[in-house]
């Protein structure tokens, strides 16, 4: 059976204490439109851990592995004492959503974030509670502003090229939010039901639960 660590861990025990000691919450940085529930993104834990474990001379790496389990990925996440070179790792086994790249990258993202927060003992906290103590995090991503037919507002500037392609549907708003995977996706409700063939043909599916269509940003 393979080993998870090194045969001494005293040193990068001391040096994982200490990062402990200063890690604060990763902020829920991202909404899932499905749930409606706020998670962290992988940005958000990286932001959160990564100038900590440099401080105290641990060596993040994660990386993919294969696994034996049909339909998956391994994820393999090690911590590394640079001066003593003792380590830990961790093997995180996924499945993958769909079989191609994107899946693939997915399933990864997915994964590094809840296999680092669970190595490193991570929580995460409202990004309500970071802006009241006067602290935003650089990676949070915000919903564009809607953009509706007839008195619609545009989309900043950074983001106009995410629903500019769109036709302009009267009742139905198009809204630019994070998926729990962590990939952008585009929403359109509102009055959507008579445009349904219009918006199957734009590549939207149907989600009955949150009576909306939607589809990834990045889709074809």
């Amino acid at each position: 059976m393979q080993s998870d660590c090194s045969q001494e861990i005293k040193e990068l025990a001391k040096a994982l204490l200490n990062v402990q000691r200063q890690l604060q919450p990763a902020s829920k940085d991202a909404t899932n439109p499905f749930t409606k529930s706020k998670y962290a993104t992988l940005n958000s834990v990286m932001a959160a851990s990564r100038d900590v474990l440099l401080e105290n001379g641990i060596w993040l790496c994660q990386y993919p592995v294969p696994v034996e389990t049909e339909g998956c990925i391994g994820l393999a996440t090690k911590l590394t004492h640079v001066e003593s070179g003792q380590w830990q790792s961790s093997l995180a086994v996924v499945p993958l959503p769909k079989a191609d790249p994107q899946g693939m990258g997915s399933a990864l993202t997915y994964a590094r974030r809840y296999a680092l927060t669970a190595m490193l003992g991570m929580v995460t906290e409202d990004d309500d509670g970071e802006a009241a103590s006067g602290r935003k995090g650089s990676s949070s991503r915000q919903p564009s502003p809607r953009r509706q037919a007839g008195n619609r507002q545009e989309p900043a500037s950074a983001h106009r090229h995410e629903t500019d392609d769109l036709p302009a549907l009267d009742g139905v708003t198009y809204q630019r939010m994070a998926s729990q995977d962590g990939r952008e996706c585009i929403v359109a409700s509102g009055n959507t039901q008579p445009k349904k063939e219009i918006l199957s043909g734009l590549g939207f599916r149907w989600n009955a639960q949150r009576k909306c269509w939607w589809k990834y940003a990045d889709a074809v």
